[in-house]
């Protein structure tokens, strides 16, 4: 029997923009893969200034919230609790909303990072390289605190930015070093390389990548291949893609906002390769 609309449990992605976001089609499929007919899923406009307006009115019905920019700082404050995770990066991507009225967040980037390199076989590595030093690359950096065993090297285009990078390392348990940005393509010899750049950020390197590469962890998805991770593939290295990342976060955020953890990756994963087109 349909649900009651009074019985319908919600959670929704907030960000700004937001129109982008795969996050609906994500977790919509995992609803329809599992038979959760009383779950709806929503994505609003939301920026720091309407955030705290928006919380306050959330109902007993929401069970959580994705968070995508600008607002996995901006919502710190605004919440009862959050995790060593997201503590340990200062970023909330997600939020839970408890039976008594809590919200608690959490970042799922930083173990959807690691899930998606543990899937390719990428569990332990002797060092890595970051491109860029934005905030996808601490918590890239906090998830390879995780697997590296060794030094990480970040490219940079700023002081400013390596002191950040440098900043984040001792404050993670991770051994940085950073170089400058003009250098990157030194980025290669090592073992794991996360681009966390925007798009067309690494196009230049293309020309830069050598046969015999390891594993590329490149966070965008869309288009899909970038010209870095064609060229890596075309040397024989292996890629992981933004898409590997966003549906593993996504399986996570599922299992907080539901409870449930009958398997859902292969349905989202099916879900955002085909909204990709």
């Amino acid at each position: 029997m349909p649900a009651k609309a009074t019985d319908v449990r919600r959670a929704a992605v907030l960000g700004s923009p937001i129109a982008h976001s795969l996050s609906p089609q994500l977790h919509i499929a995992a609803y329809k893969a599992l038979g959760l007919d009383d779950w709806r899923y929503d994505r609003f406009e939301t920026d720091e200034a309407a955030l705290p307006a928006f919380l306050s009115g959330l109902g007993p019905e929401w069970a959580g919230l994705s968070l995508t920019m600008p607002l996995k700082r901006a919502v710190i404050p605004l919440l009862d609790e959050i995790t060593e995770t997201a503590r340990s990066v200062e970023a909330v991507n997600t939020v839970v909303l408890t039976g008594d009225g809590r919200k608690v967040g959490d970042n799922t980037d930083i173990p959807g990072i690691v899930a998606a390199l543990h899937e390719r076989g990428v569990e332990k590595v002797e060092s890595a390289a970051i491109l860029g030093a934005g905030a996808t690359a601490s918590s890239a950096l906090a998830a390879l605190s995780r697997i590296c065993t060794g030094e990480v090297v970040t490219y940079v285009r700023s002081e400013q930015r390596a002191e950040e990078m440098r900043g984040w390392g001792e404050r993670l348990g991770v051994r940085v070093r950073a170089a400058d940005w003009a250098d990157a393509a030194g980025a290669f010899e090592a073992p794991l390389v996360v681009a966390t750049t925007p798009k067309g950020g690494t196009d230049h390197l293309v020309e830069a990548v050598p046969e015999g590469v390891g594993t590329l962890f490149d966070v965008l998805y869309d288009p899909w291949p970038t010209p870095l991770a064609a060229a890596w593939e075309r040397s024989g290295g292996a890629v992981v893609s933004g898409l590997d990342l966003l549906v593993h976060q996504a399986v996570f955020q599922f299992e907080q906002f539901t409870g449930e953890t009958r398997p859902v990756l292969a349905a989202m994963r099916e879900a955002g390769v085909k909204a990709l087109g």
